[in-house]
């Protein structure tokens, strides 16, 4: 493809000959649950829950279905900002995947995050990730570059949608969008969860609805202390990052096609 102006390809051919092997073809024999109906995606609560559990949320997928499908009350906190993830992935599955509609979906995740007016908006100050002990592990873009960061980034992602690409290049592209927006960090909250949408919204753009039941967010759950390991891997500052250490990071998107499916369900079958 073209030469993109943020997210690099350096990566790309090694990262073909670590896929071949992974089946990325199975994702079209992925099925919704029987537990979804018109007003209820079962799949989409395993988004919402378990990249909400990344960020320290406190529910299990069992009591959210049980909130979510059957009505049965728990305590507001206890829901609330799953609630909201589960409404902006719904709202990206009728969008455009795009800047606009981008702040949109997290404007609506961060409604119980951010103060009222602040979703949707990006950061004007300096924001750096710190460690449970109060050390920096992460310098994210200043603040006067996050504009043009964003442009670039949105640039790339428009000439994407609009390419055909191969297979593997969609999942390579739609995990170096997530890596790449958290890196960018460009809002004060919320990043993780928004990066994680936008992969699966990139997917779903590319591949169709399926792929709205791929359980990326559960599979960086499972492993979220080599999630987290992996984004580190790049580099301490957002201007001297090193993509060239972001494979491990990449190839965990594809593994993800590799969990089973809850009982009940059709079980993976090879492409």
């Amino acid at each position: 493809m073209a030469r993109s102006h943020i997210l690099p390809t350096a990566l790309l051919a090694k990262y073909r000959e670590e896929v071949a092997t992974m089946g990325l073809g199975r994702y079209v024999d992925l099925q919704d649950s029987e537990l979804s109906v018109d007003a209820f995606s079962f799949y989409t609560s395993v988004s919402a829950v378990y990249s909400s559990k990344i960020e320290g949320a406190d529910i299990e997928l069992d009591s959210y279905v049980k909130h979510k499908r059957f009505g049965i009350p728990f305590r507001p906190d206890h829901t609330q900002k799953i609630d909201d993830l589960y409404s902006a992935y719904q709202f990206a599955k009728g969008k455009p995947c795009d800047r606009a509609n981008l702040l949109e979906a997290h404007r609506m995740l961060t409604r119980h995050i951010l103060p009222e007016g602040r979703g949707g908006r990006v950061r004007t100050g300096n924001m750096y990730v710190t460690t449970p002990d109060g050390r920096i592990e992460y310098v994210a873009a200043a603040p006067h570059s996050v504009e043009a960061e964003l442009d670039r980034f949105f640039a790339d992602l428009a000439q994407l949608l609009q390419m055909k690409i191969t297979l593997a290049e969609v999942f390579y592209f739609a995990a170096l969008l997530h890596l790449v927006f958290v890196k960018i960090h460009p809002f004060n909250d919320g990043n993780g969860r928004c990066a994680r949408l936008l992969e699966k919204w990139f997917l779903a753009q590319k591949l169709g609805e399926k792929a709205w039941f791929i359980q990326s967010e559960k599979n960086y759950y499972m492993q979220h202390q080599t999630y987290y390991r992996n984004i580190r891997l790049l580099g301490l500052e957002y201007e001297t990052l090193d993509y060239g250490a972001a494979l491990p990071f990449l190839l965990m998107l594809p593994a993800s096609l590799s969990l089973n499916l809850p009982a009940g369900e059709a079980g993976e079958r090879s492409a």
